[in-house]
């Protein structure tokens, strides 16, 4: 569903943590490739052991992540999720929930790659939130 023209989508797009830094050209890519979403609260967005389709950004709202065997954590606005099985081809790891209505930028797989390929800087940030959640895995399973 497009909620917005590309120019206010572009403006949106320039709160995200993630795409802070990028230039005009690289937003209008982003812009080009991606959808503005709204759902209510509860939808499941994602399920543990489902393929993953999608990479989530959250623009507004809060979302319950479930891993198994561990416990829950919550997401909101400049927070993402869905790259992990994007990027390996697995199923999903955790499952995802809308706790409260949602504002989603939503990209498919092919959408991603794109993503990555127009704004190279996206990769490290990724990397750095991926290997962030690693360590959380492991201290939570220590402990």
């Amino acid at each position: 569903m497009a909620l917005f023209g590309r120019e206010k989508k572009i403006k949106y797009l320039r709160k995200i943590p993630i795409l802070q830094g990028c230039t005009r050209q690289q937003l209008v890519a982003v812009a080009r490739i991606s959808d503005i979403t709204e759902v209510p609260a509860g939808t499941p967005l994602a399920r543990a052991g489902d393929p993953g389709k999608e990479f989530f950004i959250i623009l507004d709202g809060t979302a319950r992540v479930q891993v198994p065997a561990r416990k829950r954590s919550r997401l909101g606005p400049g927070d993402f999720f869905g790259e992990i099985s994007l990027l390996d081809g697995e199923p999903r790891s955790a499952t995802v929930v809308a706790e409260t209505p949602l504002r989603l930028l939503v990209l498919n797989r092919p959408a991603f790659w794109a993503l990555l390929t127009e704004v190279p800087q996206l990769s490290y940030k990724i990397l750095v939130t991926l290997s962030r959640r690693v360590r959380q895995a492991e201290k939570s399973l220590r402990a």
